[in-house]
């Protein structure tokens, strides 16, 4: 399985990413835009989801760019299968920004979601975080994260207190303090210089936090750190 807490394959080595679009023109325009990035490698393309499972299983790429909407097998089943398996991390990538896709998409294990109007810069921004092991939402995603963890009733003080103790009980003081940080969206080496660790050892304490936590992804991580009330 693929280590869930940091850096993707050998140092200095290009990202390598699945194109999973289904129509031709948009899928040439997006491997035009990566492939023309020196530290990026499209391995693959494909035009339904289950091609996209299947190229995952062979190739084993660092990044799957996964479309919503596809045929045989949607993106979020699709997201799902991959994650579940630790074939890759999958940014997903979509024309909609309605609120069953974004948490559809994450609640499947998605490591980041972006809107197919982002700039080329963006993309490939996106694409090397996730490389890297790092989680990406976009802007207009991440406001209606916290537009849906206004909406929840709040509970009382020591009932949040409670569940809050029962879920992180498996953390140790360390492993909560870098959960804190992993929600703040910060990368490995801006944890570590934060709570004065190696970037080696955040990527460590994440991988064990996301496994403690039965969680597939460090947006996973930073949602539920959210709704716990410790940010």
């Amino acid at each position: 399985m693929r280590d869930q807490g940091g850096q993707r394959g050998a140092e200095g080595a290009p990202v390598r990413v699945v194109v999973a679009e289904d129509q031709s023109a948009v899928r040439a325009g997006l491997v035009l835009i990566l492939t023309g990035a020196p530290d990026v490698e499209v391995v693959a393309e494909a035009g339904d989801g289950e091609r996209a499972v299947a190229a995952a299983r062979e190739l084993r790429p660092d990044v799957v760019l996964m479309d919503v909407q596809m045929p045989r097998l949607d993106g979020v089943a699709a997201t799902r299968l991959i994650v579940r398996e630790g074939l890759a991390d999958v940014l997903v990538l979509t024309t909609f920004d309605l609120d069953a896709y974004v948490f559809g998409a994450l609640r499947a294990g998605a490591a980041g979601f972006l809107l197919k109007d982002a700039e080329a810069s963006e993309l490939l921004a996106a694409v090397r975080a996730v490389g890297r092991g790092e989680g990406v939402i976009a802007p207009a995603v991440t406001r209606r994260l916290i537009a849906e963890f206004g909406r929840v009733p709040p509970r009382s003080s020591e009932a949040s207190a409670r569940e809050r103790e029962a879920r992180l009980a498996p953390l140790t003081p360390r492993e909560r303090a870098v959960l804190v940080e992993v929600a703040q969206g910060l990368s490995n080496a801006e944890i570590g210089r934060r709570l004065g660790m190696a970037e080696a050892t955040a990527k460590t304490h994440i991988s064990r936090v996301l496994t403690k936590l039965d969680l597939r992804s460090r947006v996973q991580a930073a949602m539920l750190a959210r709704e716990l009330g410790l940010v």
